[in-house]
């Protein structure tokens, strides 16, 4: 097979998944959902944009995925940039103020203002209502115990059915549509189109699907991740694991405290894991005296990470 017919089959095979995902309605959460609408562009097209300086180039698959790894490794976006997705999302309203703080992409949003207000909104089963974290002020640690759950699932069912009631009495009261949405809660559903270039939608869900994200939008990232972008860009996919979802980057502080712990272990014939103490023996000269700092902490945990820590 010669270069251009690899090249087209290659164009025909990701048009087959593109026909097969798109209006697929993914769920996410009890009544939630994405799906593609459209795509521009695949795994070539992340090439092509990288080698427009270079003409035609070298063309082999393997050479693509070398390219596309550099590009990610090196962060060189503007590749990235020449392709974009196309989904239709229902989510959560309170997620969705989550999802939107995300500026680089173009956004159409169901509105109630126009429209009567989405009949559903996400319910918590009696097991999945989590504790606040105590290290974390914004991230949950655990959950309750189911027998505490039951009273607070019931009373959520009862303040939703309300809510709905008396958007419906206004309603039929003639109370204008973008008042009557008022009193609505924030676990009503809404539903968006929203198009985002592939660069940004990476950016996206390195956040998103990341361990400290919000659990219900690190579902519906996760569910994009995995169930629509690695089939349409299976090389990009394979890159951004990793080098940003299962990698990790040292600052000049945590690159000197593994040089320093290396050089002390080195005079006393010690071999890693090092004990907790030779690392606050060595740590920096702006983390001393402090009860708590976050950024040793994290540096900790790294240094535990690589095995050069015991944990």
């Amino acid at each position: 097979m010669t270069a251009d017919s690899s090249q087209v089959a290659d164009n025909q095979d990701g048009q087959d998944i593109v026909e097969v995902l798109r209006w697929k309605k993914l769920p996410v959460l009890d009544d939630g959902f994405v799906c593609l609408v459209d795509v521009m562009g695949n795994d070539s097209s992340v090439v092509q944009a990288a080698r427009v300086s270079y003409g035609a180039g070298t063309k082999k698959v393997s050479d693509d995925r070398g390219l596309i790894r550099y590009l990610l490794r090196h962060r060189h976006t503007t590749p990235f940039e020449m392709a974009e997705i196309k989904l239709l999302v229902r989510v959560p309203m309170d997620c969705w103020r989550q999802w939107i703080r995300h500026r680089t992409a173009s956004v159409n949003e169901y509105s109630t203002r126009y429209s009567l207000a989405i009949d559903g909104a996400q319910t918590t089963p009696p097991d999945q209502w989590r504790v606040q974290a105590a290290s974390n002020r914004q991230g949950s640690d655990g959950v309750l115990e189911a027998s505490q759950g039951d009273a607070l699932t019931t009373s959520e069912l009862e303040l939703q059915a309300l809510a709905r009631r008396v958007y419906q009495e206004r309603i039929e009261r003639g109370v204008a549509r973008e008042q009557a949405r008022k009193d609505l809660p924030l676990s009503t559903y809404t539903e968006a189109y929203w198009k985002i270039d592939l660069h940004n939608l990476l950016h996206f869900l390195a956040l998103r699907m990341d361990s400290h994200a919000q659990l219900e939008i690190r579902q519906y990232a996760t569910t994009i991740g995995e169930q629509i972008l690695k089939p349409l860009f299976p090389m990009v996919w394979e890159a951004f694991l990793d080098y940003r979802m299962q990698s990790d980057s040292l600052s000049r502080l945590e690159i000197e405290a593994i040089q320093k712990l290396m050089a002390a272990a080195a005079t006393r014939g010690l071999v890693p894991p090092f004990h907790k103490d030779l690392f606050l023996e060595v740590q920096d000269e702006t983390w001393r005296g402090l009860s708590r700092s976050r950024e040793r902490d994290e540096c900790e945990a790294k240094l535990q990470k690589l095995g050069i820590l015991q944990k």
